[in-house]
Order: structure tokens, then C-alpha cells, then sequence
């Protein structure tokens, strides 16, 4: 019970800490802010909301200026499940992209963070 006590704690920490220090949106024009939204209506997010690597993500779609969708797998169980069954494990973050069709799935933070910044930044 003290763990899961801490644990909340130090989440709620990382959250504010993430709210006191978060970068600057990128600046954009009009035309090229609407594009990066539309392309970033084929993304999601699975993530929890006070996992430090799941923060580090969000802080990199805020500096971005990306509006993806997040989709919290710790208290919904649908996106959980959706996670697991179409992901292939409950493991966050996790982004899920569809191109051409067809749908990936991409765990681990600096590799979301590298594909962002290739494709928005």
C-alpha cells in the first residue's frame, strides 16, 4: 500500500514537473498547422498518464504541435485491449499509425520521438 502510495505521488510529481517546464509549440502557418493535422488524425497514443516515458513523448508532441489522439490503457479497458490484442502487449507508450491501409504499431519512447520529429518536425 506504501508503494502504490509512492508511486501515485511521484506520478502526480512528474506530471506537474512535465506542466512547470513544457517546450514551446513549433510555430506554423495556417496552411501548413492544418496539414500536420490531418496527418496526425491516422495516429494514437496508448499511454498511461503519469509514466515517465509516456510524459517524454507528450512533451514532444506538445513541443511538435501535434494533436494526436491519446488513449489512456490503464483505466480504459477498451484501449487496453486494444492494445493487447492489436498491439500485441500492454506496453506503453505505444503509437499506433496507419499508413496505406495498413496499421503499426511502435513501442518504445525514442523511437516514437525519432519517427515525430522525421515526419513533423
Amino acid at each position: 500500500m506504501i508503494v502504490k502510495g509512492l508511486r501515485n505521488g511521484l506520478g502526480q510529481l512528474i506530471i506537474f514537473v512535465d506542466w512547470l517546464t513544457r517546450p514551446k509549440k513549433k510555430q506554423r502557418s495556417t496552411e501548413e498547422q492544418a496539414a500536420v493535422d490531418e496527418a496526425a488524425k491516422v495516429l494514437a497514443l496508448y499511454q498511461f498518464k503519469a509514466c515517465p516515458f509516456c510524459v517524454k513523448v507528450r512533451r514532444a508532441m506538445h513541443g511538435l504541435n501535434i494533436d494526436i489522439a491519446l488513449r489512456d490503457a490503464k483505466n480504459n479497458p477498451q484501449f487496453r485491449q486494444e492494445l493487447q490484442e492489436q498491439g500485441g502487449r500492454v506496453k506503453v507508450p505505444c503509437l499506433r499509425i496507419e499508413e496505406e491501409g495498413k496499421v503499426r504499431w511502435m513501442y518504445e519512447s525514442n523511437d516514437i520521438i525519432e519517427y515525430l520529429n522525421k515526419r513533423f518536425a
